[in-house]
């Protein structure tokens, strides 16, 4: 048996200041992943959905950028207004948020299909 149905990993990476990249630390994320966690609590769905810190997802122009599995869905953009939609929609009811997904295609590849 599973331990958690679905992980959320929020990137908390720290880049150096001016790095064209830019870093997901930066924008806020650290915020977000604590109202994840706050609101997943909230709800009663901590024992089931884990959210945690993440080095480098390798998305940082797309950051606050977060991978939600086992879908394997990236989120680009995300903002702390976007939390409780993510959890509504997503993580709740296993419909992912089409508006914050990244679009490129080196992420979300079968999104298509």
């Amino acid at each position: 048996m599973k331990r958690y149905e679905k992980h959320i990993f929020v990137c908390e990476n720290k880049r150096p200041e001016g790095h064209p990249r830019g870093c997901c630390s930066d924008k806020n994320s650290p915020a977000i992943r604590e109202e994840f966690k706050k609101r997943l609590k909230q709800l009663g769905l901590n024992h089931l959905v884990r959210a945690n810190t993440s080095g480098c997802l390798d998305a940082c122009e797309f950051g606050p950028s977060i991978v939600v599995y086992p879908e394997q869905v990236w989120y680009g953009g995300v903002k702390l207004e976007d939390v409780e939609e993510i959890i509504q929609s997503h993580i709740i009811n296993n419909v992912p948020v089409e508006r914050l997904k990244i679009k490129d295609k080196r992420f979300n590849k079968d999104a298509d299909r």
